[in-house]
């Protein structure tokens, strides 16, 4: 994490910038039913940066990631292939993106209660093990796939979270790669047990911040 700290400032800055394409590319998705080309772009850069960025602060690969552009030998690939958009799914997205995001947001909590023990087992074992890359695997994609939902980047709405469904005659161990995700049955426990502990660890959260009073009431206990 130490190490990643360049990238996490350079996220931020983009992450801003970010913000303010896909406010522009809303009202351009409503009138065109598509992102101008130098938005998507733009947005693709900054989503396949992050996903890179995730993969290696998750523990996902052992080597440094490239700032911002890719690089072909770097073990992490996104696609993302922006197209038509619905005009209505345009305007109701920070709707319809509700679903998604919680799923997002849980698994991604529930990935951060178990990271340091995560962290544990990888350093004493040398290497990561198949269901906890398997789990990790598939909560950074499907945060990923939300992200370019949320970005506009494509109409398909997030989904698959446990993987794809093996084609018939398929071998049954997938030697390399993630394309397609068959995760294996620890990987499907362990990413159940990220929703689990995720969903405990945000309403935990919620409640002790739905019970501490506004600073200004401090302010008037010191006074008093």
């Amino acid at each position: 994490m130490l190490l990643l700290i360049p990238h996490f400032i350079v996220l931020w800055a983009l992450g801003v910038a970010a913000a303010v394409v896909v406010f522009i590319g809303w009202f351009a998705a409503l009138v065109l039913g598509r992102l101008p080309e130098w938005i998507s772009g733009f947005l693709t850069l900054y989503i396949s940066y992050s996903t890179r960025v995730g993969a290696s602060a998750w523990l996902l690969v052992d080597r440094y990631p490239p700032f911002v552009v890719g690089d072909p030998q770097f073990p992490v690939d996104v696609e993302i292939r922006p197209g038509r958009l619905n005009r209505w799914a345009v305007a109701f997205r920070f709707v319809l993106l509700i679903p998604a995001a919680i799923v997002a947001a849980v698994t991604s909590w529930g990935f951060g209660v178990l990271a340091f023990f995560l962290w544990l087992i990888i350093l004493v074992m040398g290497r990561n093990p198949r269901p906890v890359f398997d789990a990790s695997v598939a909560a950074l994609r499907y945060s990923m796939r939300t992200n370019a939902y949320i970005y506009l980047l494509t109409g398909a709405y997030p989904k698959r979270l446990f993987g794809d469904a093996r084609e018939e005659g398929e071998a049954a161990e997938v030697p390399a790669g993630t394309r397609p995700l068959v995760m294996s049955r620890g990987g499907r426990i362990l990413l159940i047990v990220f929703i689990v502990l995720g969903a405990l660890a945000m309403v935990g959260n919620g409640a002790v911040s739905s019970t501490q009073p506004p600073p200004h009431e401090y302010q008037y206990a010191h006074l008093g």
